[in-house]
């Protein structure tokens, strides 16, 4: 089986870590961009501005 060249992560709001809007992405898992946490401006609709989105860590599965 081949290993995976992503993984899946989400992106928070900067200002507002805690905001009910978010992103997912994929960040690749090997090369520079995967030691480097990503930053993007993206459109934020709960603002209806422009704002940085941060990488933060996926939640955890419930069972």
């Amino acid at each position: 089986m081949a290993k995976k060249t992503s993984v899946k992560v989400r992106l928070v709001p900067e200002d507002k870590p805690d905001s009910k809007f978010f992103y997912y992405v994929k960040k690749p898992t090997a090369g520079e961009k995967a030691k480097e946490k990503l930053k993007f401006k993206k459109y934020n609709p709960a603002t209806k501005k422009h704002e940085w989105f941060v990488e933060k860590k996926l939640p955890p599965h419930s069972k």
